[in-house]
């Protein structure tokens, strides 16, 4: 997209631009550049403009629209093809009707607001507008399906490294799908899959991330927090999210290599809130207590019980809590 485009340009000069330089790097009209600055600017985008000098970006609004998370991303595939919606019932419900109709490898989706998105085990999981990243991504990858739901931890990996490169807030991540800033969720994951018997289909990766959000209701003051509230400070969102997606591809491209976790079980391990701590596995109306020994290279959480046996539990299959409250 153009708007995209210029919108490039301007952040990556810092400076004054010419609009003739981008007339002819971007192959348009002298008119056209004066039309997309002008839309830009009814968008929120402090955009000056001086005689003989050019544009210059003084100011940015805290948007996650298609031009400012791609002026913002280095990605090779991942995000390329991108559609932003004011509202949305559900980020994954979405890709799934993109990808039902032959949506690429890579398509992404991202909200403003999401109100009927979609937690683990069936839980809700609602995003207002303005104060989070509900945002989720298409892939169709040639592995077997038993080794699709390693991809909810490379996700984790992805974001938690993210949110420390951007914001500065150091995570935890609690197996399988939640990213902890002290003590409490910061993010949420749902990762679902469409397969015929041992053949993949499509797997949606969804995230649900709690940027600007200034307080909780209070049935979930003590499990929730955002960014915001732990730095102090608003974040802007689509820096964010472009580096979320970058490093998702990396990992990914390297998951691929293996089709196992045994290039990041290490890091992995390091970040588990849980790790050497006693925790509860729920399963259905059942609880059992172990000591969490981390993941192993299949993504399976290894626990060791009283009587130091041990096992492995699946992701798909239960819950896992601290025995004092959710971590």
């Amino acid at each position: 997209m153009m708007k995209t485009r210029i919108l490039k340009e301007l952040k990556e000069a810092g400076d004054y631009v010419s609009g003739q330089e981008l007339c002819e790097k971007l192959q348009v009209s002298r008119t056209a550049v004066w039309k997309y600055m002008n839309a830009l600017r009814e968008e929120g985008y402090g955009i000056d403009s001086v005689t003989n000098r050019g544009y210059k970006l003084l100011s940015m609004p805290d948007s996650v629209t298609a031009e400012e998370i791609g002026s913002s991303l280095h990605t090779k595939w991942l995000g390329r093809n991108f559609r932003f919606y004011e509202t949305l019932d559900s980020t994954n419900l979405e890709i799934r009707r993109l990808a039902e109709e032959g949506a690429p490898h890579g398509t992404t989706v991202v909200a403003e607001k999401q109100t009927s998105g979609k937690g683990r085990r069936g839980r809700s999981w609602l995003g207002d507008a303005g104060c989070g990243i509900w945002m989720s991504f298409l892939l169709r990858p040639q592995i077997a399906v038993e080794n699709s739901s390693m991809l909810t931890l490379i996700a984790a990996l992805a974001v938690q490294k993210a949110v420390m490169e951007e914001t500065g807030l150091r995570c935890q991540i609690k197996w399988p799908n939640d990213i902890i800033a002290e003590g409490r969720k910061v993010c949420g994951i749902l990762t679902e899959l469409s397969a015929q018997m041992d053949e993949l289909n499509y797997v949606v990766v969804g995230l649900g991330i709690n940027v600007n959000v200034k307080e909780f209701p209070e049935d979930l003051k003590e499990k929730a927090t955002s960014i915001q509230i732990e730095t102090g400070r608003k974040v802007r969102r689509a820096p964010l999210a472009a580096r979320v997606l970058e490093y998702f591809e990396q990992y990914y491209e390297q998951f691929l290599k293996t089709e196992d976790l045994s290039a990041f079980a290490d890091d992995y391990n390091r970040l588990l809130v849980h790790m050497n701590q006693r925790i509860r596995v729920v399963r259905e109306s059942r609880e059992d207590f172990y000591i969490s020994r981390g993941i192993d290279h299949k993504g399976e959480l290894m626990v060791e019980d009283d009587a130091g046996r041990k096992t492995t539990v699946l992701s798909g299959e239960v819950s896992v809590r601290g025995i004092l409250g959710y971590v």
